[in-house]
């Protein structure tokens, strides 16, 4: 073999030596956050628990700005100024001869005299917070999905909250409060759903659905402590003050400490901090992410398949809901049962005012009469399955609500008893509330459930809006209109289909092939 030959292979040699020590590196593993939860980052440890815990102190905030009209809208006491006989209604009496017991200042019954011929603006006014959050909702459950995040979108409502709180204190007329109370709920209708979806999304899939149906306690225990605040500060003003400052508290030592949702910057195509996200998350559960992980959309495949899959990929609307029968009817029913179980539950909370007993002493026994209510039904759900709790706890609440109308009498013994039945309505009809967003999910397609939830939330919120209306009417009316309402909503939930054990469809035709014939 000549020099040159020898020289050639060496050559030769050196360059795929060289090749092979700079080769690429192995192709990345791309998984959904889900598994990646699963598998690596942990489903619900420590990171995930105090992260839940802060974001959902934003469930007491809300509770705050919704409950307070309970308080500032209330009648207040009154007494005659001359002594002799006092009739029992002040409404057909000279008003120089009467005077309300705290001072005009209580409440804004009384600084502004919605009595007798003017009462119906103190629902007017509560029914324009419920309408202020059906449309703050819908804003903010858009833009949280959009630029400005989950976090964002929480951060801008409870400023919103705080700001529109404290200017509803300084309203001059009943007109302003009324226009003030619309804004507050327009910041109040994003605060619930910005922290529902902020804490349950970092959780693993088969934690999620438990630590969802916990948020509610922070909803109760925000109803509880309010009770105490405004016992403290019974005057309107202060209270709306009062129960607006732990929103600027929230975002100022809070929200620093909460994490944006590593799922909206995923989608938002920043899988970078995702991933940075997802590690923290491990390294704090005493997990780790092993090399060569990274995330990916669950629609996300090869390039090939992604593409392949692009051409084939169902999209729905509420037309297609309407359009086949059997989501149809699904559809009309869940309408139903949400506006009846919201008129319900808003509408007993707020009729504690009619009920002439200790205001403050009602409102804390139903907030924590609901908590037990949220225990029973993630321990029932499983094993009774979803009709017959629904048909249950609507019939419960229904039942009680009928049998406090039914209750006369001006004494203390009679007043107990209604204010138990009150509880009790409560009780169910906090189990169902409960109950019914896993109950809509499991009724529709994948391709559909969005628009079918929407579609039941505009109903829930039309019936918030009309609950204030509904306790204005009076004393016995009310306990009338919740009974009529609980039980019309069990047998409407009769109708539905069991759920339990059966699969999440993702297209309408698989709905159609798995379900039998006859079901709905």
């Amino acid at each position: 073999m000549t020099n040159g030959e020898m020289n050639s292979g060496s050559d030769l040699r050196e360059g795929l030596l060289s090749g092979s020590a700079h080769s690429p590196p192995a192709q990345m593993k791309r998984i959904g956050i889900d598994d990646m939860l699963r598998l690596h980052a942990g489903e619900l440890g420590r990171w995930q628990l105090r992260h839940f815990v802060l974001t959902c102190a934003a469930w007491a905030l809300e509770a705050f700005h919704t409950m307070v009209m309970i308080f500032a809208d209330r009648e207040p006491a009154w007494q005659c100024k001359f002594p002799g006989g006092c009739p029992p209604d002040n409404c057909g009496i000279p008003a120089v001869s009467w005077e309300w017991v705290e001072g005009s200042a209580a409440s804004t019954v009384s600084e502004w005299g919605l009595i007798c011929g003017q009462r119906y603006k103190v629902g007017l006014s509560q029914s324009a917070f419920f309408a202020g959050c059906m449309v703050g909702a819908g804003v903010f459950g858009h833009l949280s999905d959009s630029f400005l995040g989950r976090k964002g979108s929480l951060t801008i409502v409870c400023i919103l909250n705080a700001i529109s709180g404290v200017v509803t204190s300084l309203s001059p007329t009943y007109w302003f409060y009324t226009g003030f109370r619309f804004l507050n709920g327009f910041g109040t209708g994003g605060v619930g759903l910005c922290a529902f979806v902020l804490a349950t999304e970092p959780i693993g899939p088969s934690k999620r659905g438990v630590a969802g149906m916990s948020t509610f306690y922070f909803f109760s225990g925000g109803i509880a402590i309010l009770a105490g605040v405004a016992y403290l500060f019974p005057t309107w003003r202060t209270l709306y003050i009062v129960s607006s400052l732990p929103s600027i508290v929230f975002v100022l030592l809070i929200i620093p400490f909460i994490s944006e949702s590593p799922r909206w910057y995923l989608i938002r195509r920043q899988t970078a901090k995702a991933m940075d996200i997802m590690r923290t998350i491990a390294r704090c559960n005493g997990r780790e992410i092993p090399p060569g992980i990274t995330l990916k959309l669950d629609d996300e495949d090869d390039e090939e398949n992604s593409k392949e899959c692009s051409q084939v990929a169902e999209s729905g609307s509420i037309i297609d809901v309407l359009r086949l029968r059997r989501t149809r009817l699904r559809l009309i029913l869940m309408v139903g049962i949400n506006f009846l179980c919201a008129i319900v539950y808003y509408g007993l909370t707020l009729n504690v005012v009619n009920l002439k007993t200790n205001l403050y002493l009602n409102v804390t026994l139903n907030s924590v009469a609901e908590m037990p209510a949220f225990v029973i039904t993630a321990v029932l759900l499983d094993r009774l399955g979803r009709k017959p709790l629904g048909v249950g706890t609507m019939m419960l609440s229904g039942v009680s609500c009928s049998i406090g109308f039914f209750i006369s009498g001006t004494g203390v013994l009679m007043k107990t008893i209604r204010m138990i039945c009150g509880v009790i309505g409560i009780f169910g009809m906090a189990a169902m509330y409960n109950l019914l967003f896993i109950y809509t999910t499991e009724l529709f397609p994948t391709v559909v459930r969005n628009a079918a939830l929407g579609c039941v939330t505009q109903a829930t919120q039309l019936g918030a809006i009309l609950a204030p209306l509904v306790v204005v009417a009076g004393q016995s009316l009310p306990f009338a209109v919740f009974g009529v309402c609980g039980i019309v909503g069990a047998l409407l939930t009769y109708y539905l289909p069991e759920t339990m054990n059966k699969p999440l469809y993702d297209t309408m035709t698989g709905l159609e092939d798995g379900e039998g014939k006859f079901v709905i």
